[in-house]
């Protein structure tokens, strides 16, 4: 410590005596002018123009991230999952785990199931056939349900989405979106960029700052070096401005083309969350609706084919919402990931997001179905009644 300081001693006084011996012409050379222009600004984000520094440099970068919505560090979304209470169902849903063409016995006695003798009844072949029960047993590796009715049939126990989306305590500055599959963020937008090493799990909630198109696709700035193609996210594309024909300020709001369903009231972002939509040649129609009836639980059953070889039976199907005559939202007990195309029609959620909505929605609220792509048919001639 002593050395540095009298190192430092040392080099004051060298400076001192450059300084004294400086030719006078030198020092005469020196402008004395005084400086007219503005100061450049402190590093940070100015939300105003016309202050009293120039925000070039640093505060320049800063002040435009900001304005994307990308401060520093990072601002947190307005938001949390809802209750987990809301994912809790009283009973339990099975799948029919036979061939499409087979019908499955039902048995007044569990005795009666094992032994496969003395069926009451049978459910009607068909794809996707799902019932409820109250009870079960595994008897030799096999798996029989206790329907609702009391009688029994064998069934493999299925295993719901507990996926929640977000409630909001006021809307959020910029778009916000889901991961939807496992994904690499790249440190620029286009497959040149090298990939971060950041892993983005499914179901990771990213706020989106920009958005370019590179590579024949869309990339979605999620970071200050992080962004994500197209085809790995889902994202909300926050409008508080009612739809032209709502009239009491509530509205849903369903986005064909990004999977994603969002509930507005008196201006704010109220939630939001993923969806599943229909599939084609089942797409479900856009338009301005209006939820005209509210079930706890319905069963929902039809086929589109001739021969009934896409028949589907879903026992129970709950927290039902019709809108557009027999579309409608509801929990989707049966689906797994949300985010795809895949309905017949309907707007499924899963089971913690539909009790949400059945919760928040009143008979009469609208629903605006849109697709901003415009990949989706508008002609109300291709519709049908549409289903499950």
């Amino acid at each position: 410590m002593r050395r540095s300081i009298v190192l430092l001693g040392a080099a004051l006084a060298l400076l001192g005596c450059a300084l004294l011996v400086l030719p006078a012409a030198a020092q005469s050379e020196v402008p004395n002018e005084t400086f007219m222009g503005d100061l450049l600004c402190l590093p940070e984000a100015y939300a105003q123009t016309g202050s009293d520094c120039l925000p070039a440099g640093p505060a320049q970068a800063l002040t435009r991230l900001d304005q994307q919505g990308l401060s520093i560090p990072l601002r947190p979304l307005p938001a949390s999952k809802p209750d987990a209470s809301l994912t809790m169902v009283d009973i339990g849903f099975a799948k029919i785990n036979l061939e499409n063409y087979e019908p499955a016995p039902v048995y007044s006695t569990l005795a009666d199931a094992v032994g496969g003798v003395n069926p009451t009844r049978a459910l009607e072949p068909g794809a996707l056939r799902y019932v409820s029960y109250v009870n079960w047993q595994d008897v030799d590796g096999k798996t029989f349900v206790q329907l609702t009715s009391g009688e029994w049939v064998r069934a493999g126990r299925a295993r719901y989405s507990g996926f929640q989306g977000l409630e909001f305590r006021s809307t959020p500055r910029n778009d916000f979106g889901w991961i939807i599959d496992n994904a690499y963020a790249r440190s620029g937008p286009g497959y040149a960029f090298p990939e971060t090493g950041s892993v983005l799990p499914r179901d990771s909630v990213v706020q989106v700052y920009e958005i370019t198109a590179q590579d024949n696709t869309k990339w979605y700035r999620i970071g200050l070096s992080q962004w994500v193609e197209r085809r790995y996210i889902r994202i909300v594309n926050v409008n508080p401005q009612a739809p032209q024909g709502v009239d009491n300020n509530r509205w849903i709001e369903v986005n064909l083309y990004e999977q994603t369903l969002s509930v507005y009231e008196n201006g704010q972002l109220k939630f939001a969350t993923l969806i599943t939509t229909g599939l084609d040649p089942f797409f479900t129609q856009p338009g301005l609706f209006q939820i005209y009836k509210k079930l706890e639980r319905e069963t929902m059953t039809g086929a589109f084919e001739a021969d009934r070889s896409d028949y589907y039976s879903l026992q129970d199907v709950p927290w039902t919402m019709y809108y557009d005559q027999a579309r409608a939202l509801h929990g989707a007990y049966w689906r797994t990931w949300f985010g795809y195309p895949g309905s017949h029609g309907c707007v499924n959620l899963s089971i913690g997001d539909s009790r949400y909505l059945f919760d928040w929605a009143q008979e009469g609220d609208w629903v605006y179905v849109w697709d901003p792509s415009g990949e989706t048919p508008t002609d109300p001639n291709f519709y049908g009644s549409g289903g499950a």
